[in-house]
Parts: C-alpha cells; structure tokens; sequence
C-alpha cells in the first residue's frame, strides 16, 4: 500500500548507512525477503510484477525495520463489538 517504507542500517565499515525502499504508488507493496546470505527488499504492483529491488549481504545488515502506512479511521467507521464473551 503507498507509504509503506522499510529502514535498512547496513555497516559500511567506519560508519553506519540508511536506506528507506518506499511503495510509491497505490496499490504497490514492500516485500522483505532473505536467505543464503542476502536481505532483499523489493516493492511490488498488485499483479506481483517486481519494480524496485535492493539486495544487502546479511552479515552487514545492523537494523530492519518495517513502516507499515497509516490507517485513519474513516468518520463512517464503526467500533466493533464482540458476539461472545470470553469465558
């Protein structure tokens, strides 16, 4: 979904580097996938067809961190009570 974006902090030998991989358009998701000792994020259409992709080595990857986007509440939403009580 637009704005959801992933943080990747890579060491880069002396210092620390950021990347942020952002779904740019509606309708597209980030992935986040790995093995065999390589991270890849990758932002993807409906349909499954792969736009943009970062591959990082694994050892080298200090943080990941997910950004899901925002939700607001629309006005015409409900709260939602529960049928059971729990016992």
């Amino acid at each position: 979904m637009r704005g959801d974006r992933v943080e990747v902090v890579i060491d880069a030998g002396d210092d620390t580097r950021t990347y942020e991989i952002e779904a740019t358009r509606a309708g597209r998701r980030v992935e986040i996938t790995h093995g065999r000792g390589l991270v890849e994020v990758t932002e993807t259409t409906r349909g499954g067809t792969k736009v943009r992709t970062a591959r990082f080595m694994a050892n080298r990857v200090l943080a990941l961190v997910e950004h899901p986007a925002s939700q607001e509440p629309l006005p015409d939403d409900a709260a939602v009570t529960q049928l059971r009580q729990p016992a």
